[in-house]
């Protein structure tokens, strides 16, 4: 019995020495809050390089990717696409009188509007039509777009 008595005398100088201890506590919370700051700037730095290792897995598909590409074979154009078709007396005034694809006939027409410069400074989208294109396309100015259900109208 002698000895529970000394643990509960050991007990009692433990509780007295604890507020002591909070009492040096609220004095120092200026240093363990700049203490604080350090250990979870060490903290960020242990979890920044375990973020980049799944970075590092991310980017190995990303190289798998490009092996797709490579068994994709050329592509065999639209049999409609390459039928050759009639200009009408217009059209064959930029183009040529020679039966072509519609894909050739549009080429051409891009050639001549860049040989003339005839596509706008400010909007590259639109194209400015000169005497024989007017006649093409009825207006002024067409956006490239536009241009190409106009060609539909002028060839056979």
């Amino acid at each position: 019995m002698a000895t529970a008595k000394k643990a509960t005398a050991k007990k009692a100088p433990a509780k007295k020495a604890a507020p002591a201890k909070k009492a040096t506590a609220k004095k120092a919370p200026a240093a363990a809050k700049k203490a604080a700051p350090a250990k979870k700037a060490t903290a960020k730095k242990v979890a920044a390089p375990a973020k980049k290792a799944p970075a590092a897995k991310k980017a190995a598909p990303a190289k798998k990717a490009p092996a797709k590409k490579a068994p994709a074979k050329k592509r065999t154009p639209n049999a409609a696409f390459m039928k050759p078709l009639t200009p009408d007396a217009s059209l064959a005034a930029v183009v040529g009188n020679n039966p072509l694809p519609r894909t050739e006939i549009v080429s051409k027409l891009w050639a001549y509007i860049k040989k003339n410069k005839l596509q706008d400074n400010e909007n590259k989208r639109m194209v400015n039509a000169d005497d024989k294109l007017r006649t093409l396309f009825g207006k002024n100015q067409v956006s490239m777009f536009e241009m190409a259900g106009l060609i539909g109208k002028h060839v056979k």
